[in-house]
């Protein structure tokens, strides 16, 4: 019975102590991506789906700079 009840203590402990630190960490609002750039302070925030393109845009500029980084001279 002493070891039910220290077991549901402890787990009621450790759960205080981690909502206490998960509410600590200030997590930024949003994601930062290498090599996009900030909206300007008077520039509205761009809405979802242009916020899509503009990342997909991105990623893709990314890997097709990869690639072209990585072809090699053929051996003929």
């Amino acid at each position: 019975m002493f070891g039910l009840v220290g077991l549901l203590l402890a787990l009621v402990i450790a759960g205080v102590v981690a909502k206490k630190q998960m509410a600590s960490v200030a997590a930024p609002a949003l994601p930062s991506v290498p090599g996009a750039a900030a909206p300007a302070s008077g520039e509205a925030p761009a809405d979802a789906r242009t916020q899509a393109r503009q990342v997909q845009q991105q990623v893709k500029d990314a890997l097709d700079a990869a690639a072209q980084a990585r072809k090699m001279p053929d051996d003929n």
